[in-house]
């Protein structure tokens, strides 16, 4: 299973799952390092903290952030479309909120 994985930037850009790859190897500055093995690792750090949220509603990363569980009610919305009122079902969602010196850096 591939997943494309797409980050934000720059201003407005994003970056790829090949350019975060990239920068990787470029911060490790490790010779032995190859973009297969640090695709492996990218791919496996997003896998595991894909299961940590699911199984524990929550994953913190220190200096970044934290990645919560969040639950929406059912609600009314409108189709775009045609203007009618449609009920939109009860979800769960993951929500973000930076650490403090994520968020003073931006």
């Amino acid at each position: 299973m591939h997943r494309q994985i797409i980050l934000l930037h720059e201003e407005g850009e994003t970056l790829t799952k090949d350019e975060l790859i990239n920068a990787v190897i470029k911060t490790c500055k490790d010779d032995n390092l190859t973009k297969r093995l640090a695709g492996d690792v990218v791919d496996a750090a997003f896998e595991n903290i894909s299961k940590a949220i699911k199984k524990e509603k929550r994953f913190a990363y220190p200096s970044f952030g934290t990645f919560t569980v969040r639950s929406r009610k059912a609600r009314k919305g409108r189709n775009p479309q045609t203007g009618e009122e449609i009920k939109i079902k009860a979800s769960k969602t993951v929500g973000f909120k930076p650490a403090p010196t994520l968020k003073s850096s931006l």
